[in-house]
């Protein structure tokens, strides 16, 4: 956030202020997602960009592997890969409707290594 604050590029920001309707694959119903960033920033071409950013760890960003044996770990995982594939479509449309970017990052992305 700091990154945020000091970056002249950067001319708004608000973190889970965004509020995206999703609808779940465990309960089917409407449920609010809250994306971790909306960012607003100059760009290359010195245009004005909106961005909305969710932060993940790597792992909860692909799909699980599909087992024999049906683990609670492995339930959670598929559970968790549902939902959030469910978040991302809903953002994904959402800023597509209104020419944002979405954009995922993980510790890849952030140079982190656990």
């Amino acid at each position: 956030m700091r990154y945020l604050d000091d970056n002249s590029g950067i001319k708004e920001w608000a973190s889970e202020e965004l509020v995206i309707p999703y609808r779940s694959p465990i309960d089917g119903r409407v449920h609010r997602y809250f994306p971790d960033f909306w960012i607003k920033k100059i760009n290359r071409e010195g245009k004005l960009d909106t961005v909305v950013v969710e932060i993940k760890p790597h792992k909860e960003t692909v799909e699980p592997t599909p087992q024999k044996n049906l683990t609670k770990r492995y339930l959670y995982e598929v559970k968790t890969w549902g939902v959030n594939s469910s978040k991302w479509k809903a953002a994904r449309s959402y800023c597509e409707d209104r020419g944002w970017d979405f954009m995922i990052i993980t510790e890849n992305e952030l140079g982190l290594k656990f």
